[in-house]
């Protein structure tokens, strides 16, 4: 494929109560762009999330993000620590990168 570039790609679930601290991180690992959702859900560890249930107030967001593998490499070293503390989960998988006008890798 022409003008593509091999990168990884990032997806993180977290509490939406812990979505800041996660940019954090991300910021503190030189990430220069993501994209967020908040109120996704799913199933997993914490069981059921529904975003369109009133009585249950914990929400689940997900970033997603692609940057070179050496960057990846170091947003995982920084994040399985606090994977552990605050819960949620971490997918790393092989991606193209488009070209175009504005990169933020």
């Amino acid at each position: 494929m022409n003008n593509t570039i091999t990168m990884k790609r990032i997806e993180i679930v977290v509490t939406e109560d812990e979505l800041e601290n996660l940019i954090k991180l991300l910021n503190s690992a030189g990430v220069r762009g993501y994209s967020y959702l908040k109120e996704v859900g799913g199933l997993g560890s914490r069981g059921v999330r529904r975003p369109d249930d009133v009585i249950w107030e914990e929400e689940n967001a997900i970033i997603i993000l692609a940057c070179k593998e050496d960057q990846a490499e170091k947003i995982v070293d920084i994040l399985r620590p606090k994977l552990k503390q605050f819960g949620g989960m971490c997918l790393v998988s092989d991606c193209l990168w488009v070209e175009g006008p504005a990169v933020s890798y």
